[in-house]
């Protein structure tokens, strides 16, 4: 039974009174592939509805009611029975609203329970082959808040993709060439020595610590010429940082298929290659001694130089052989999730993929994460112990632990800056999300707990789903049926948050549940069929709540 049975069944029931619909004459047009189906906000409306008699209107030249009429007439019999819908009413300009019987919207929880942790799971991006890239900091310093969001997000971003059928890979490039590296190397000996670091340089705390801990192991870095210390100090420093960033990075559940280093671009030829499809598709072209490409054609406000008149590469030498470095490992989708100072950069990448003869519509998507403030004892927090800046990752994680930092960076749209308040984040109240939501997937599992000790069953052989016909009971279980559609939505919107506002919303109705439908008996009362029903749709609601939490990187406690 697929995720969203429920719906699809109601969903082909009206498709199929469409058709009758048709080939009675009462509409001349062509029929939508799907009928959409929507959650009625007010729940008086039932537990669907549909506006297809008022989409099909215009082309069918009907008015949407006699459309809306001829399909609930049609909708009898057979129909109603094989979609388990108890009533369908027509409202306002031609919504049709139906209600389900309650052992056909009770089966919800039979296909969570039976789908378990792949419940929510959709074929929605079946065949993609998405190379996601994100955090891409320079192996110059710590990941700092910056890189956060986007640690916590794109993580997110990749689990949702993949439970709606993409394969994904998740991708750090790592900057290890180009100037910022010579500084870096530059900075550490110049610790090292106890010599001023260059003005440009960098100044964290980090540099004094990695100045020393590569003089501890390697003295003889020491006495090598001037230029030679600086390279030696540069590599040592360049592995023992990308370490610390991997560590970090693993810490926070955030983890990488591939680290990609942009030195191995100018590896066996392939920035050459690079160049030799770019000039095929006539988008090279040469000028004062420097080689560019013609990006302006493709709506980049400036051609932009690959190879400098010394002969030396440009840093957009590297984003072109990147690009292509990714479609030719098989990828068809490529995904660039950049910092808030990096919206010029949109247009140039978009640009390589069009010279380089894909779609830049559909192949490359760049998505653009906004900035990030902490406050603590109502002021922002801008400098770092350790790196001498902004916050790092590490800090944050101090600060509030990893799933509150995980949860509160994805709960919120990437495009909006937005504020951590880090006393908030550490109260176990209602009014901090993360707790909000894990509390509710705890307070489940001791209800279970005491279900168990009451001797009561529960589970998919002790499930009468027609017993479940209390308000509530419908709410919570209507809710349920949605899951997989706001995995789908995430995924095809890029916005995980979605999951997180969803399980939110799944934790509060599931509060009203509880408090007005009496799970476990009381007193000397003895547990009855209706207990089980109850204690069973209590599991299921763990089990959502526990998916949209694993879809976050953020675990479900049992006790709190």
């Amino acid at each position: 039974m697929s995720a969203d049975s429920v719906q699809s069944k109601v969903a082909k029931a009206i498709l199929s009174a469409l058709v009758s619909v048709k080939d009675a004459g009462v509409i001349n047009c062509q029929l939508p592939e799907k009928i959409t189906m929507d959650r009625p906000k007010n729940r008086d409306h039932g537990d669907y509805a549909t506006s297809v008699a008022l989409s099909l209107a215009k082309v069918a030249n009907q008015p949407p009611r006699v459309i809306a009429e001829a399909i609930v007439k049609t909708l009898t019999g057979r129909l109603l029975l094989e979609a388990g819908i108890k009533k369908v009413e027509i409202a306002g300009p031609g919504f049709i609203n139906i209600t389900l019987e309650s052992a056909s919207q009770g089966s919800v929880v039979i296909e969570i329970l039976t789908a378990g942790k792949k419940y929510g799971n959709t074929s929605l991006l079946e065949g993609k082959r998405i190379n996601l890239e994100f955090v891409s900091a320079n192996p110059t310093g710590p990941i700092h808040l910056g890189h956060t969001r986007w640690a916590a997000v794109g993580d997110s971003l990749g689990r949702v993709l993949a439970a709606a059928g993409a394969q994904v890979s998740r991708e750090f490039y790592i900057n290890d060439r180009g100037n910022q590296m010579d500084l870096f190397g530059q900075s550490i000996r110049a610790a090292a020595m106890g010599e001023d670091r260059p003005e440009n340089g960098y100044h964290g705390e980090y540099i004094v610590d990695l100045a020393k801990e590569i003089s501890k192991s390697n003295p003889e870095y020491l006495k090598l010429p001037k230029d030679q210390s600086e390279v030696a100090f540069r590599e040592a420093g360049y592995k023992l940082q990308l370490d610390q960033q991997r560590k970090v990075l693993d810490n926070f559940g955030t983890h990488f298929d591939t680290w990609f280093s942009e030195r191995s671009l100018y590896e066996n030829n392939f920035f050459n290659h690079t160049l030799d499809k770019l000039k095929a598709n006539g988008h090279v072209y040469e000028q004062d001694g420097a080689v560019w490409l013609r990006t302006t054609d493709f709506g980049d406000d400036k051609d932009r130089v690959m190879i400098k008149s010394d002969g030396s590469f440009a840093y957009f030498a590297s984003d072109s052989a990147y690009y292509i470095s990714k479609r030719e490992r098989g990828f068809n989708l490529c995904i660039y999730m950049l910092g808030a100072d990096h919206h010029g950069y949109v247009g140039r990448i978009k640009a390589i993929a069009a010279c380089a003869g894909d779609d830049m519509n559909k192949d490359i998507e760049a998505l653009i994460g906004q900035m990030v403030k902490i406050i603590e004892g109502g002021e922002e927090l801008k400098l770092s112990k350790r790196a001498g800046t902004i916050i790092t990752l590490e800090e944050l994680v101090e600060k509030v632990g990893i799933d509150a930092a995980r949860y509160t960076l994805i709960r919120y749209p990437t495009d909006t800056p937005m504020v951590m308040d880090v006393d908030l984040l550490k109260k176990n109240t209602n009014d901090n999300p993360v707790y909000y939501v894990q509390y509710a997937h705890a307070r489940i599992c001791a209800v279970l707990r005491n279900a168990k000790d009451f001797g009561i069953e529960y589970g998919l052989s002790s499930y009468n789903p027609e017993l479940l016909v209390h308000q509530q009971e419908r709410e919570l279980i209507g809710l349920l049926a949605q899951f997989p559609k706001i995995v789908s939505s995430a995924a095809q919107m890029r916005q995980p948050h979605r999951v997180a506002r969803f399980i939110e919303e799944l934790a509060a109705q599931f509060h009203r549940f509880y408090n007005d439908c009496r799970v476990l008996p009381i007193g000397e009362e003895k547990p009855t069929e209706l207990n089980s029903a109850r204690a069973t749709l209590a599991l299921a609601t763990a089990t959502v709540i526990r998916n949209g939490l694993d879809l976050l990187g953020v675990t479900a406690p049992e006790r709190m």
